[in-house]
């Protein structure tokens, strides 16, 4: 059983999570007049935790800071168009912060972590039904950064894919539009799913 004391003039630093910065850090704990022993092995753990439990305010703030809403369009013979749309939800993190991904897998009942490169891992979320889950949660609670532009056209895209238009000639070149408003879209060379569908992948 592992049992840690706080007491005396220490100020004691905990692994936590700052919904201000939108990233893992760590929070202070206050110094204690009294000893207070925590016996960790008597601590709840998971979902049954009502402390770990993220809230969504918390969760928009994370993502402000660290999440990423990505839509790619591939090239895809076998669609009817010849192009596919890959949308997906992300939010990467250093792999000593993988927790934090795992409790953002909880919140939202579903999501694969993965690696992302080198020392960085994500929380990837992928499928209509699940983004239209995560549309829903940012619409009841809006992003409060510049990220919420590129969650606009992101939530249209999911719309229009909902409605089959990703289908069509038409709903394609929508969806292209939509894509280069996001995350700076042509302007950043590591998107190149904003480019035309019509231009080959350099």
């Amino acid at each position: 059983m592992r049992v840690t004391a706080l007491n005396g003039p220490k100020v004691q630093r905990e692994p936590g999570l700052s919904a201000m910065t939108g990233a893992a850090s760590g929070c202070m704990l206050e110094t204690l007049k009294d000893p207070v022993v925590l016996n960790m092995s008597d601590k709840p753990s998971g979902a049954d935790n009502q402390q770990e439990r993220l809230s969504a305010n918390w969760v928009v703030g994370f993502v402000d800071g660290e999440g990423c809403f990505f839509v790619g369009i591939n090239r895809q013979p076998s669609m009817k168009i010849g192009w596919q749309v890959l949308p997906e939800f992300r939010v990467v993190q250093h792999q000593r912060d993988v927790a934090v991904l795992t409790q953002l897998r909880q919140f939202f009942g579903f999501g694969q972590i993965t690696r992302n490169h080198g020392d960085r891992k994500e929380l990837r979320i992928r499928g209509l039904r699940q983004l239209s889950q995560v549309v829903a949660l940012f619409r009841k609670h809006p992003l409060r950064t510049v990220k919420r532009s590129s969650f606009d056209c992101f939530a249209e895209v999911i719309d229009m894919m909902m409605r089959d238009d990703h289908l069509t000639e038409e709903g394609l070149e929508k969806i292209r539009n939509l894509a280069s408003r996001m995350n700076r879209g042509a302007q950043n060379p590591q998107r190149p799913y904003a480019r035309h569908p019509g231009s080959s992948p350099g």
